[in-house]
Formats: C-alpha cells, sequence, structure tokens
C-alpha cells in the first residue's frame, strides 16, 4: 500500500488525505514503488500522463497541457558532445510543469479548490497556469523586492499575487504560516510534486529506446529534478527495465550551492547573488536526499563560478539554444565533468535545460553589455 513517507525517521501516512508536510513539518516522499514496463505506457497520451501507470493515483481528469515529451537534441559543447534534453518546451516555460500537472490533479481530485504558492519564478508560473487550467484559485507569495515582470505570468494566469517584506526566507515563513488558511502546493514541499519530476526518468529512458544513460546534469536549487531523476531511475531499475542508475551529477552555482557544497565535503558560505538566479535556494529542505541520490547513483556535484556561468549561457545561445542562465549552468558543469575525466568520451550523457532564456532578457542584456 502506497502512503506517504518520512524517509528520516520511516513513518508513514494514509495517500487519501490532503497532505504537504509530515505531522511536525517533515519533509515527505513517497514510499518506493516498482516501476512500469514498456507495455505499460499509455502511447496514445502525448504528455507525461503517457507515464501514468507510474503513478500511486489515477485521477479522474488530469490538468494537462501537453507537457513532457521534450526534444532530446544532440550537440557538441566545449568538452565534447551531449544530449541536450530541452524542457523549456513546455506550456509555461520551465521543467516545472512535470510537476504541477500531478501534483494539481491530485489535490483537485482531493477536493482542494484554491491553493498556496512561494515562488517568484518557474514554480508559481506553473502552479498558477496548471490552477487556472484546472479551475482552481491560487495565491503566491513572492518577495516584495521582486521586479513586477517576473509575476506577469502568474497574474496573465489570474493568481492572486502578494507581495511579502523581506527575503526570500521570509515569503517562505510567510507561506508556512499561511498554510493553515490555504492549502500549501508547494514545489518544494509536496511530494507529489516529484511524482511529475520523476517522469523525467522515464522520458529519457524511452528517449534512449530504454536504456538509461550513463549520466544526467542538472541544474540544482532545492533538488527537485535530482530526486525526480533518482526516484524514476530507481524505479525502473526495480522494476528490472534498466541494467543500472545513470550517474546524477548536480550543478549549483558557488555564490550559492549549499547541496553541491555538502556533496563536496567543502564548509558551508553565506548565499551571495548570482546570475543562476532559479538554483538560488539557500536553505534547501530536501538536502539529505539529495545526497543520498548523488551517492547511490554514483555522481557528484558541480560548483561553477558566474563567469563560467555567463560563458556557458552565450555559447549555448550562439548555437541556437537560448535557455536561462540557471539551467545553462548544466552545460559549464558537462564541461567541466569531462575535463576532469569524471566522464568518458565513449558515455552517453543528458544535461538537463529546465527553462527558456526568454524569462532571462534582462540578465542576457547585462551579459551582452545591452541597456532595456
Amino acid at each position: 500500500m502506497q502512503s506517504y513517507l518520512d524517509p528520516r525517521t520511516g513513518r508513514t501516512w494514509p495517500l487519501d488525505q490532503p497532505r504537504w508536510s509530515g505531522d511536525a513539518r517533515e519533509p515527505l516522499m513517497l514510499t518506493p514503488r516498482k516501476g512500469i514496463s514498456r507495455e505499460d505506457i499509455a502511447r496514445n497520451e502525448r504528455n507525461i500522463w503517457r507515464y501514468a501507470a507510474a503513478f500511486p493515483f489515477a485521477p479522474k481528469a488530469p490538468i494537462s497541457m501537453g507537457e513532457g515529451c521534450t526534444p532530446l537534441v544532440e550537440r557538441a559543447l566545449p568538452g565534447g558532445t551531449a544530449l541536450l534534453k530541452c524542457e523549456w518546451f513546455m506550456p509555461t516555460g520551465s521543467f516545472k510543469d512535470r510537476g504541477a500537472s500531478v501534483m494539481l490533479s491530485l489535490l483537485r481530485d482531493q477536493g482542494i479548490s484554491s491553493v498556496l504558492e512561494d515562488s517568484s519564478g518557474n514554480g508559481g508560473a506553473a502552479v498558477s497556469a496548471y490552477a487556472a487550467a484546472g479551475g482552481m484559485a491560487a495565491t503566491i507569495f513572492v518577495p516584495a523586492s521582486t521586479s513586477p515582470a517576473k509575476t506577469v505570468q502568474s497574474r496573465a494566469a489570474g493568481a492572486a499575487i502578494e507581495l511579502i517584506p523581506g527575503s526570500r526566507q521570509d515569503c517562505a515563513d510567510a507561506a508556512l504560516n499561511k498554510s493553515n488558511e490555504v492549502f500549501y502546493a508547494s514545489h518544494n514541499w509536496h511530494p507529489f510534486f516529484l511524482e511529475g519530476t520523476k517522469t523525467l526518468a522515464y522520458e529519457l529512458w524511452e528517449d534512449l529506446s530504454y536504456v538509461a544513460p550513463d549520466n544526467v546534469i542538472v541544474p540544482c536549487g532545492a533538488g527537485s529534478n535530482v530526486l525526480g531523476c533518482w526516484l524514476g531511475f530507481s524505479e525502473l531499475l526495480r522494476a528490472g527495465q534498466i541494467a543500472k542508475l545513470p550517474r546524477i551529477f548536480a550543478a549549483q552555482p558557488a555564490n550559492c550551492g549549499p547541496i553541491a557544497r555538502a556533496a563536496l565535503g567543502l564548509p558551508a558560505e553565506p548565499a551571495k547573488p548570482t546570475i543562476a538566479e532559479g538554483t538560488a535556494i539557500a536553505q534547501p529542505l530536501r538536502l539529505p536526499e539529495c545526497l543520498t541520490a548523488m551517492r547511490e547513483s554514483g555522481g557528484g556535484a558541480v560548483l561553477l563560478e558566474e563567469a563560467e556561468i555567463a560563458e556557458a549561457s552565450l555559447a549555448l545561445a550562439r548555437t541556437g539554444i537560448y535557455v536561462e542562465p540557471t539551467c545553462a549552468q548544466a552545460a559549464a558543469a558537462f564541461g567541466k565533468l569531462r575535463n576532469g575525466g569524471r566522464i568518458g568520451p565513449a558515455e552517453t550523457t543528458v544535461v538537463v535545460l529546465t527553462g527558456t532564456g526568454l524569462k532571462s532578457t534582462p540578465r542576457y542584456a547585462e551579459m551582452l553589455g545591452l541597456a532595456l
């Protein structure tokens, strides 16, 4: 019987009640399950729901807008050739649509009609859009210092934007306090968001003719793609569909890389501003689980300086790949891993590019020395 799970204590809770954390605000996951086989793929679905058999619930009507089934493109990068997983080919322009689709489909089935999220970026945009698509109300808390341009997408979807004084952490704290009044559908907290991100693993398995890649490099903030890949590929391994886990590597900015620093055995440092703002999570909730994922897969982490991230962003753009600097750091990490001998030239390596560069126009203008 599938249950919510506190991976640090082993305590479980039933799935049939809406829940985003343990009773004492423990971050939850789900009890492990066996994966699916290629025969279980719903091939008539051109979205993540083609892998619905891998989910522990079946919604009456999934909230879907065609998320998933993103291109896998071979490209020569500094250091060698990699496969780029183009996750910005999503309805709201980022990978977070995977998690929003699954999480909100569950919550709507459980009778939740109004949700709360805290995010000034892709998470808020995805929750706003999928709530709108599902006839649900959404309130998004964002730091008061956030550029108005960053909330336009959420506002356009009809979400209520509430500006919270103080830091990003103050914003998260305010959402936690408000969670007694409105259900907290947080992309960082809710375990069913990870059920959505795990479809990336299933999709890569299908993309590669039912074989796991040797390596997957992901930009990492709170770690939902690190954990999603680990969960999905672990299920496929338990189902006997792949021979081994791919090595999972997390790419983080040196200015704010607590997960990478912990993985590399480096002391913690205060967070500083970074152009990879989508991964600037100073206090990731699931740090121990991310470390487990990297360790079990035989992967690791890479810290990237601001100049390396900017260089990778512009280098990708000059091959036609226009993505957020946040995810361009995965391409920069590929070069460092290849040059350092941690990834071999004959290995199949997937570089996950999570968001469109259209959301980072001001950043590109700065890198190009242009005034907007």
